[in-house]
Protein backbone atom coordinates (compact mmCIF):
# COMPACT_ATOMS: atom_id res chain seq x y z
CA UNK A 1 0.00 0.00 0.00
CA UNK A 2 1.21 3.50 -0.77
CA UNK A 3 2.28 5.91 1.95
CA UNK A 4 -0.01 8.90 2.47
CA UNK A 5 1.74 12.05 1.27
CA UNK A 6 -1.29 14.12 0.27
CA UNK A 7 -2.03 17.12 2.46
CA UNK A 8 -5.05 17.24 4.80
CA UNK A 9 -6.64 19.73 2.39
CA UNK A 10 -6.16 17.32 -0.50
CA UNK A 11 -7.54 14.42 1.51
CA UNK A 12 -10.67 16.42 2.33
CA UNK A 13 -11.19 17.40 -1.32
CA UNK A 14 -13.02 14.79 -3.43
CA UNK A 15 -11.15 13.39 -6.39
CA UNK A 16 -12.19 14.79 -9.73
CA UNK A 17 -12.83 12.61 -12.77
CA UNK A 18 -12.40 13.33 -16.46
CA UNK A 19 -12.67 11.36 -19.66
CA UNK A 20 -10.90 11.58 -23.01
CA UNK A 21 -13.24 12.95 -25.67
CA UNK A 22 -13.15 10.50 -28.61
CA UNK A 23 -13.10 13.22 -31.27
CA UNK A 24 -10.76 11.09 -33.36
CA UNK A 25 -11.50 7.81 -35.13
CA UNK A 26 -10.36 4.45 -33.86
CA UNK A 27 -11.13 4.68 -30.16
CA UNK A 28 -8.51 4.95 -27.44
CA UNK A 29 -6.55 1.76 -28.07
CA UNK A 30 -4.73 0.95 -31.29
CA UNK A 31 -6.36 -2.46 -31.65
CA UNK A 32 -8.87 -4.22 -33.86
CA UNK A 33 -10.87 -5.26 -30.80
CA UNK A 34 -14.46 -4.03 -30.94
CA UNK A 35 -14.76 -0.48 -29.58
CA UNK A 36 -18.34 0.71 -29.43
CA UNK A 37 -17.19 4.30 -29.57
CA UNK A 38 -17.95 6.93 -32.20
CA UNK A 39 -15.91 10.00 -33.11
CA UNK A 40 -18.88 11.96 -34.52
CA UNK A 41 -20.58 14.80 -32.67
CA UNK A 42 -23.91 13.08 -32.02
CA UNK A 43 -22.14 10.21 -30.22
CA UNK A 44 -20.02 12.67 -28.26
CA UNK A 45 -22.94 14.90 -27.33
CA UNK A 46 -24.73 11.94 -25.75
CA UNK A 47 -21.50 10.82 -24.09
CA UNK A 48 -20.92 14.25 -22.56
CA UNK A 49 -24.40 14.27 -21.05
CA UNK A 50 -23.93 10.76 -19.69
CA UNK A 51 -20.62 11.81 -18.16
CA UNK A 52 -21.88 14.90 -16.38
CA UNK A 53 -24.83 12.92 -15.01
CA UNK A 54 -22.46 10.19 -13.80
CA UNK A 55 -20.18 12.34 -11.65
CA UNK A 56 -17.57 13.43 -14.19
CA UNK A 57 -16.47 17.06 -13.95
CA UNK A 58 -14.11 17.34 -16.93
CA UNK A 59 -13.68 16.16 -20.50
CA UNK A 60 -10.44 16.52 -22.51
CA UNK A 61 -10.74 17.03 -26.27
CA UNK A 62 -7.74 15.69 -28.18
CA UNK A 63 -5.76 17.76 -30.67
CA UNK A 64 -4.73 16.06 -33.91
CA UNK A 65 -3.98 17.36 -37.37
CA UNK A 66 -2.06 14.58 -39.13
CA UNK A 67 -3.12 10.94 -38.92
CA UNK A 68 -1.44 9.36 -35.91
CA UNK A 69 -2.01 6.65 -33.28
CA UNK A 70 -3.82 4.75 -36.04
CA UNK A 71 -6.57 7.39 -36.30
CA UNK A 72 -7.17 8.63 -39.84
CA UNK A 73 -9.94 11.13 -39.03
CA UNK A 74 -9.87 13.94 -36.48
CA UNK A 75 -12.16 16.76 -35.42
CA UNK A 76 -10.46 20.01 -34.37
CA UNK A 77 -10.31 20.34 -30.59
CA UNK A 78 -11.40 23.92 -29.82
CA UNK A 79 -14.48 23.98 -32.03
CA UNK A 80 -15.49 20.50 -30.85
CA UNK A 81 -15.05 21.58 -27.24
CA UNK A 82 -17.23 24.63 -27.78
CA UNK A 83 -19.98 22.44 -29.21
CA UNK A 84 -19.78 20.10 -26.20
CA UNK A 85 -19.97 23.05 -23.83
CA UNK A 86 -23.16 24.12 -25.60
CA UNK A 87 -24.61 20.62 -25.26
CA UNK A 88 -23.99 20.31 -21.49
CA UNK A 89 -24.79 22.20 -18.29
CA UNK A 90 -22.05 21.38 -15.77
CA UNK A 91 -19.19 19.64 -17.60
CA UNK A 92 -15.88 21.52 -17.87
CA UNK A 93 -14.40 20.91 -21.32
CA UNK A 94 -10.64 21.16 -21.84
CA UNK A 95 -9.49 21.92 -25.39
CA UNK A 96 -5.95 20.77 -26.24
CA UNK A 97 -3.92 23.26 -28.30
CA UNK A 98 -0.39 23.56 -29.69
CA UNK A 99 1.76 26.67 -29.24
CA UNK A 100 3.23 27.39 -32.64
CA UNK A 101 -0.12 26.69 -34.29
CA UNK A 102 -1.99 29.28 -32.22
CA UNK A 103 -1.07 32.79 -31.17
CA UNK A 104 -1.72 33.02 -27.41
CA UNK A 105 -3.64 36.27 -27.76
CA UNK A 106 -6.03 34.72 -30.28
CA UNK A 107 -6.51 31.67 -28.07
CA UNK A 108 -7.04 33.86 -25.00
CA UNK A 109 -9.84 35.70 -26.81
CA UNK A 110 -11.42 32.47 -28.07
CA UNK A 111 -11.46 30.95 -24.56
CA UNK A 112 -12.96 34.11 -23.05
CA UNK A 113 -15.85 33.87 -25.49
CA UNK A 114 -16.25 30.13 -24.80
CA UNK A 115 -16.14 30.89 -21.09
CA UNK A 116 -19.00 33.39 -21.35
CA UNK A 117 -21.07 31.12 -23.59
CA UNK A 118 -20.67 28.19 -21.18
CA UNK A 119 -20.99 29.94 -17.83
CA UNK A 120 -17.32 29.53 -16.93
CA UNK A 121 -16.62 25.94 -18.03
CA UNK A 122 -13.92 26.42 -20.69
CA UNK A 123 -10.34 25.25 -20.08
CA UNK A 124 -7.20 24.54 -22.11
CA UNK A 125 -4.55 21.82 -22.22
CA UNK A 126 -1.30 23.19 -23.63
CA UNK A 127 0.55 20.58 -25.71
CA UNK A 128 4.09 21.54 -26.73
CA UNK A 129 3.96 19.04 -29.60
CA UNK A 130 5.92 15.94 -30.48
CA UNK A 131 4.75 15.04 -34.02
CA UNK A 132 7.24 16.83 -36.23
CA UNK A 133 5.31 16.25 -39.47
CA UNK A 134 2.35 18.30 -38.21
CA UNK A 135 4.53 21.38 -37.94
CA UNK A 136 6.91 20.88 -40.84
CA UNK A 137 4.21 19.96 -43.36
CA UNK A 138 2.24 23.04 -42.34
CA UNK A 139 5.34 25.13 -43.00
CA UNK A 140 5.73 25.98 -39.31
CA UNK A 141 8.95 26.16 -37.33
CA UNK A 142 9.93 22.91 -35.63
CA UNK A 143 11.91 23.66 -32.48
CA UNK A 144 14.23 21.26 -30.69
CA UNK A 145 12.74 19.63 -27.60
CA UNK A 146 13.68 21.92 -24.74
CA UNK A 147 13.15 25.02 -26.86
CA UNK A 148 9.54 23.99 -27.40
CA UNK A 149 9.05 24.33 -23.66
CA UNK A 150 10.60 27.80 -23.66
CA UNK A 151 7.93 28.79 -26.18
CA UNK A 152 5.22 27.00 -24.21
CA UNK A 153 6.09 28.81 -20.99
CA UNK A 154 5.90 32.17 -22.74
CA UNK A 155 2.62 31.11 -24.34
CA UNK A 156 1.04 30.25 -20.98
CA UNK A 157 2.30 33.47 -19.39
CA UNK A 158 0.62 35.45 -22.18
CA UNK A 159 -2.67 33.57 -21.64
CA UNK A 160 -2.66 34.23 -17.92
CA UNK A 161 -1.59 37.85 -18.33
CA UNK A 162 -4.28 38.69 -20.86
CA UNK A 163 -6.93 36.92 -18.76
CA UNK A 164 -6.06 38.68 -15.50
CA UNK A 165 -4.57 42.11 -16.31
CA UNK A 166 -5.39 45.25 -18.22
CA UNK A 167 -2.78 46.86 -20.48
CA UNK A 168 -0.76 43.67 -20.31
CA UNK A 169 2.78 43.64 -21.71
CA UNK A 170 5.26 40.81 -22.09
CA UNK A 171 8.58 40.81 -23.92
CA UNK A 172 9.91 37.38 -24.84
CA UNK A 173 11.76 35.31 -27.38
CA UNK A 174 8.59 34.11 -29.11
CA UNK A 175 5.82 36.50 -28.09
CA UNK A 176 5.77 40.24 -27.54
CA UNK A 177 2.60 41.79 -26.14
CA UNK A 178 2.32 45.55 -25.68
CA UNK A 179 -0.26 47.27 -23.44
CA UNK A 180 -3.08 44.94 -24.48
CA UNK A 181 -6.45 44.54 -22.81
CA UNK A 182 -9.00 41.87 -23.65
CA UNK A 183 -12.56 42.88 -22.87
CA UNK A 184 -14.64 41.29 -21.59
CA UNK A 185 -12.42 39.39 -19.21
CA UNK A 186 -13.19 35.76 -18.38
CA UNK A 187 -16.11 35.23 -16.02
CA UNK A 188 -15.45 35.83 -12.34
CA UNK A 189 -15.87 32.33 -10.88
CA UNK A 190 -15.28 31.90 -7.11
CA UNK A 191 -12.05 30.00 -6.48
CA UNK A 192 -10.94 30.32 -10.11
CA UNK A 193 -8.69 33.28 -11.01
CA UNK A 194 -8.99 32.50 -14.74
CA UNK A 195 -9.87 29.57 -17.03
CA UNK A 196 -7.87 26.55 -15.95
CA UNK A 197 -4.59 25.73 -17.70
CA UNK A 198 -3.62 22.07 -17.97
CA UNK A 199 -0.22 20.92 -19.19
CA UNK A 200 1.71 17.66 -19.53
CA UNK A 201 5.11 16.19 -20.34
CA UNK A 202 7.57 13.82 -18.69
CA UNK A 203 10.92 15.45 -19.40
CA UNK A 204 12.86 17.61 -16.98
CA UNK A 205 12.08 20.66 -19.12
CA UNK A 206 8.37 19.81 -19.16
CA UNK A 207 8.19 19.26 -15.41
CA UNK A 208 9.96 22.56 -14.70
CA UNK A 209 7.62 24.43 -17.04
CA UNK A 210 4.56 22.84 -15.44
CA UNK A 211 5.72 23.76 -11.97
CA UNK A 212 6.28 27.39 -12.88
CA UNK A 213 3.15 28.14 -14.90
CA UNK A 214 0.50 25.37 -15.08
CA UNK A 215 -2.61 25.06 -12.90
CA UNK A 216 -2.76 21.32 -13.53
CA UNK A 217 -0.04 18.85 -14.52
CA UNK A 218 -1.27 15.90 -16.57
CA UNK A 219 0.78 12.72 -16.31
CA UNK A 220 0.72 9.80 -18.72
CA UNK A 221 -0.25 6.54 -17.06
CA UNK A 222 2.16 5.52 -14.31
CA UNK A 223 2.49 2.79 -11.73
CA UNK A 224 2.20 3.76 -8.07
CA UNK A 225 5.96 3.39 -7.80
CA UNK A 226 6.67 5.45 -10.92
CA UNK A 227 4.29 8.28 -10.19
CA UNK A 228 6.45 10.12 -7.63
CA UNK A 229 9.39 10.33 -10.02
CA UNK A 230 7.10 11.76 -12.66
CA UNK A 231 6.00 14.69 -10.50
CA UNK A 232 9.09 15.40 -8.38
CA UNK A 233 10.39 17.96 -10.87
CA UNK A 234 7.00 19.68 -11.02
CA UNK A 235 6.82 19.97 -7.23
CA UNK A 236 10.37 21.31 -6.99
CA UNK A 237 9.85 23.94 -9.68
CA UNK A 238 6.52 24.98 -8.18
CA UNK A 239 7.94 25.27 -4.65
CA UNK A 240 10.75 27.51 -5.93
CA UNK A 241 8.20 30.10 -7.08
CA UNK A 242 5.60 29.55 -4.37
CA UNK A 243 3.03 27.76 -6.50
CA UNK A 244 0.85 24.70 -5.80
CA UNK A 245 -0.35 23.05 -9.03
CA UNK A 246 -2.74 20.13 -8.96
CA UNK A 247 -2.13 16.77 -10.57
CA UNK A 248 -4.04 14.64 -13.06
CA UNK A 249 -3.19 11.05 -14.04
CA UNK A 250 -4.21 9.10 -17.14
CA UNK A 251 -5.67 5.62 -16.76
CA UNK A 252 -7.49 3.19 -19.05
CA UNK A 253 -10.41 1.56 -17.23
CA UNK A 254 -11.48 -2.05 -17.70
CA UNK A 255 -14.10 -2.72 -15.02
CA UNK A 256 -15.70 -6.16 -15.10
CA UNK A 257 -17.56 -8.44 -12.69
CA UNK A 258 -14.38 -10.44 -12.04
CA UNK A 259 -10.67 -9.69 -12.21
CA UNK A 260 -10.24 -12.59 -14.63
CA UNK A 261 -12.75 -11.09 -17.06
CA UNK A 262 -11.00 -7.73 -16.93
CA UNK A 263 -7.59 -9.27 -17.57
CA UNK A 264 -9.00 -11.34 -20.40
CA UNK A 265 -10.23 -8.14 -22.04
CA UNK A 266 -6.77 -6.61 -21.67
CA UNK A 267 -5.20 -9.69 -23.24
CA UNK A 268 -7.59 -9.44 -26.17
CA UNK A 269 -6.78 -5.75 -26.67
CA UNK A 270 -3.07 -6.55 -26.82
CA UNK A 271 -3.49 -9.69 -28.92
CA UNK A 272 -5.50 -7.74 -31.49
CA UNK A 273 -3.23 -4.70 -31.54
CA UNK A 274 -2.75 -3.08 -34.94
CA UNK A 275 0.97 -3.78 -35.03
CA UNK A 276 2.01 -1.51 -37.94
CA UNK A 277 0.20 1.46 -36.38
CA UNK A 278 1.61 0.79 -32.91
CA UNK A 279 5.13 0.31 -34.23
CA UNK A 280 4.89 3.47 -36.32
CA UNK A 281 3.70 5.42 -33.30
CA UNK A 282 6.43 3.83 -31.17
CA UNK A 283 9.13 4.89 -33.62
CA UNK A 284 7.90 8.47 -33.65
CA UNK A 285 7.55 8.83 -29.89
CA UNK A 286 10.79 7.06 -29.07
CA UNK A 287 12.58 9.54 -31.32
CA UNK A 288 10.82 12.38 -29.51
CA UNK A 289 11.77 10.98 -26.11
CA UNK A 290 15.37 10.46 -27.14
CA UNK A 291 15.58 14.09 -28.29
CA UNK A 292 15.42 15.32 -24.71
CA UNK A 293 18.68 16.23 -23.01
CA UNK A 294 18.12 13.70 -20.24
CA UNK A 295 16.26 11.02 -22.24
CA UNK A 296 13.19 11.34 -20.02
CA UNK A 297 10.66 12.47 -22.57
CA UNK A 298 7.16 11.05 -22.73
CA UNK A 299 7.03 7.36 -23.68
CA UNK A 300 10.81 7.00 -23.08
CA UNK A 301 10.22 3.86 -20.98
CA UNK A 302 7.04 2.60 -22.66
CA UNK A 303 6.88 -0.95 -24.02
CA UNK A 304 5.06 -2.05 -27.17
CA UNK A 305 2.15 -3.23 -24.99
CA UNK A 306 2.04 0.11 -23.16
CA UNK A 307 1.78 2.04 -26.42
CA UNK A 308 -1.33 0.19 -27.56
CA UNK A 309 -3.05 2.68 -25.25
CA UNK A 310 -1.21 5.69 -26.55
CA UNK A 311 -0.95 7.60 -23.28
CA UNK A 312 0.30 4.63 -21.24
CA UNK A 313 -3.12 4.11 -19.71
CA UNK A 314 -2.57 0.42 -18.91
CA UNK A 315 0.31 1.31 -16.55
CA UNK A 316 -2.06 2.89 -14.05
CA UNK A 317 -3.68 -0.48 -13.42
CA UNK A 318 -7.37 0.42 -13.39
CA UNK A 319 -8.22 -3.11 -14.48
CA UNK A 320 -10.35 -5.45 -12.39
CA UNK A 321 -13.59 -5.37 -10.43
CA UNK A 322 -15.17 -2.04 -9.44
CA UNK A 323 -13.91 -2.59 -5.90
CA UNK A 324 -10.34 -3.23 -7.04
CA UNK A 325 -10.35 -0.21 -9.32
CA UNK A 326 -11.76 2.06 -6.61
CA UNK A 327 -9.14 0.88 -4.13
CA UNK A 328 -6.33 1.56 -6.59
CA UNK A 329 -7.69 5.01 -7.43
CA UNK A 330 -7.63 5.96 -3.75
CA UNK A 331 -4.04 4.68 -3.48
CA UNK A 332 -3.16 7.30 -6.10
CA UNK A 333 -5.01 9.95 -4.12
CA UNK A 334 -2.83 9.11 -1.12
CA UNK A 335 0.29 10.09 -3.06
CA UNK A 336 -1.06 13.34 -4.45
CA UNK A 337 -3.27 12.67 -7.47
CA UNK A 338 -6.20 15.11 -7.64
CA UNK A 339 -7.88 14.03 -10.89
CA UNK A 340 -8.19 10.80 -12.88
CA UNK A 341 -8.36 11.15 -16.67
CA UNK A 342 -9.99 7.98 -17.93
CA UNK A 343 -10.42 6.08 -21.19
CA UNK A 344 -12.60 3.10 -22.14
CA UNK A 345 -13.34 0.62 -24.90
CA UNK A 346 -17.05 1.45 -25.10
CA UNK A 347 -17.33 5.01 -23.86
CA UNK A 348 -21.06 5.61 -23.45
CA UNK A 349 -21.76 2.33 -21.67
CA UNK A 350 -18.60 2.24 -19.60
CA UNK A 351 -18.61 5.87 -18.48
CA UNK A 352 -22.09 5.33 -17.08
CA UNK A 353 -21.04 2.03 -15.50
CA UNK A 354 -18.03 3.75 -13.91
CA UNK A 355 -20.27 6.38 -12.37
CA UNK A 356 -22.71 3.77 -11.12
CA UNK A 357 -20.38 0.99 -9.97
CA UNK A 358 -16.97 2.52 -9.21
CA UNK A 359 -17.51 6.11 -8.06
CA UNK A 360 -19.72 5.29 -5.04
CA UNK A 361 -16.99 2.98 -3.72
CA UNK A 362 -14.34 5.66 -4.35
CA UNK A 363 -16.36 8.17 -2.32
CA UNK A 364 -16.73 5.75 0.59
CA UNK A 365 -13.00 5.02 0.57
CA UNK A 366 -12.17 8.71 0.35
CA UNK A 367 -14.34 9.46 3.37
CA UNK A 368 -12.68 6.66 5.36
CA UNK A 369 -9.22 7.88 4.34
CA UNK A 370 -9.98 11.44 5.37
CA UNK A 371 -11.29 10.38 8.79
CA UNK A 372 -8.25 8.19 9.44
CA UNK A 373 -6.06 11.22 8.80
CA UNK A 374 -7.93 13.59 11.08
CA UNK A 375 -10.17 15.37 8.58
CA UNK A 376 -13.50 14.95 6.79
CA UNK A 377 -14.33 14.61 3.12
CA UNK A 378 -15.97 17.85 1.96
CA UNK A 379 -19.11 16.42 0.39
CA UNK A 380 -20.27 19.93 -0.58
CA UNK A 381 -17.70 19.74 -3.39
CA UNK A 382 -19.11 16.54 -4.88
CA UNK A 383 -20.62 16.99 -8.35
CA UNK A 384 -24.26 16.41 -9.05
CA UNK A 385 -25.03 12.83 -10.09
CA UNK A 386 -28.19 11.66 -11.85
CA UNK A 387 -29.83 8.53 -10.47
CA UNK A 388 -31.56 7.69 -13.72
CA UNK A 389 -30.06 5.33 -16.29
CA UNK A 390 -29.16 6.81 -19.65
CA UNK A 391 -28.24 3.69 -21.55
CA UNK A 392 -30.19 1.01 -19.65
CA UNK A 393 -26.95 -0.90 -19.14
CA UNK A 394 -26.94 -4.16 -17.25
CA UNK A 395 -24.04 -5.44 -15.19
CA UNK A 396 -20.44 -4.66 -16.03
CA UNK A 397 -20.25 -8.19 -17.35
CA UNK A 398 -22.39 -7.06 -20.31
CA UNK A 399 -19.36 -5.13 -21.56
CA UNK A 400 -17.06 -8.12 -21.76
CA UNK A 401 -16.22 -9.37 -25.22
CA UNK A 402 -14.49 -12.57 -26.30
CA UNK A 403 -11.01 -13.35 -25.02
CA UNK A 404 -7.73 -14.37 -26.57
CA UNK A 405 -4.57 -15.93 -25.15
CA UNK A 406 -1.47 -13.75 -25.11
CA UNK A 407 2.05 -14.65 -24.17
CA UNK A 408 3.56 -12.04 -21.90
CA UNK A 409 0.27 -10.32 -21.11
CA UNK A 410 0.47 -7.18 -19.03
CA UNK A 411 0.33 -7.77 -15.29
Amino acid sequence: MSRVSASPEALSTPLKFAYWVPNVSGGLVVSTIEQRTGWDFEYNKKLARIAENSGFEYALTQTRYAASYGADKQHEATSFSLALLGATERLNVIAAVHPGMWHPGVLAKFIITADHLSGGRAAVNIVSGWLKDEFVNFGLDWLEHDERYVRTEEFIRVLRGLWTEKDYSQAGKYYNITDFTLSPAPLDIPGRPHPEIFFGGNSTAAQATAGRVADWYFSNGRTLEGYAENVDGVLAAAAAVGRTPRFGLNGFVIARDTEAEAKDTLREIVAKAHRPAVEGFAAAVKEAGASTKDGKGMWADSSYEDLIQYNDGFKTGLIGTPEQIAERIVEYKKIGVNLLLTGYLHFQEEVEAFGRDVLPIVRELEADLARKNGTELDTSQLPEVSTGSTTALGSTNDLTGSTSDLEGALA
